[in-house]
């Protein structure tokens, strides 16, 4: 015998697993098995389940919508992979063990109102939509007075001058009280407003305005007679 050889043959063996621990073992294994195989029955059902309520969805015309029960992540999966398959849309609201699903036929996609309705935990239903529409209204007109009143304010702003500008031309003027009066000047014919009145009566004025037109008349048989 070599010396290899004598060492090897030295050596202490790997110890055995005896009868009973093989046994506990192969046990262990099938159990677990089982419950793979059983998890994988049960998401096989459920998965048959959904295509069958969503198919029903679709046949049916009355109906917008399908809202499913809270889920855990693996069962949402199956649920967002089946409505792919068919043409629909789901969307998941809720949080932690309430998170459930919603599918829609894609005619029918949810409203914005909706949406935050079922993010903020409300059912949705005919007199959350008017809640919610109402608000809606609300905060749309509280925004347009808002962008009313910057838009006032801004033109205010632009309409303001950024200086004086009095004080820009004071140095046009030797005295900028005498720059604010105005009086007439009697040399650039000013008449007062006592020497425009008509003080002839009636009377007189239709006398002279007879006179006028025999004079006009008188003129007009000398200019022809000539």
């Amino acid at each position: 015998m070599d010396l290899l050889g004598s060492i090897l043959g030295s050596m202490d063996k790997p110890p055995t697993r005896d009868k009973k621990e093989k046994d506990t073992y192969e046990n262990q294994k099938r159990a677990y098995q089982n419950i793979k195989n059983r998890q994988r029955e049960e998401l096989n059902s459920f998965r048959i389940y959904v295509e069958e309520r969503l198919g029903r969805l679709i046949k049916d015309n009355a109906r917008k919508f399908m809202e499913f029960q809270p889920l855990d992540q693996v069962h949402r999966s199956i649920v967002h992979d089946v409505a792919e398959t068919a043409g629909l849309i789901s969307m998941s609201f809720g949080l932690d063990v309430d998170r459930y699903i919603v599918v829609y036929k894609k005619e029918h996609s949810p409203c914005e109102d909706e949406m935050n309705a079922r993010k903020n935990g409300d059912v949705w239903n005919k007199d959350t939509a008017k809640q919610y529409a109402e608000q809606r209204q609300l905060l749309k007109l509280k925004q347009s007075e808002n962008q009313q009143e910057r838009i006032f304010k801004k033109n205010i702003v632009e309409e303001s001058p950024s200086f004086n500008y009095q004080q820009k031309y004071v140095h046009l003027f030797t005295n900028c009280q005498d720059a604010g009066k105005t009086e007439a000047n009697r040399s650039y014919g000013y008449v007062p407003s006592d020497n425009k009145k008509d003080l002839r009566s009636i009377e007189q004025t239709m006398a002279d305005i007879k006179a006028k037109k025999r004079q006009k008349l008188e003129h007009i048989d000398i200019t022809e007679k000539n």
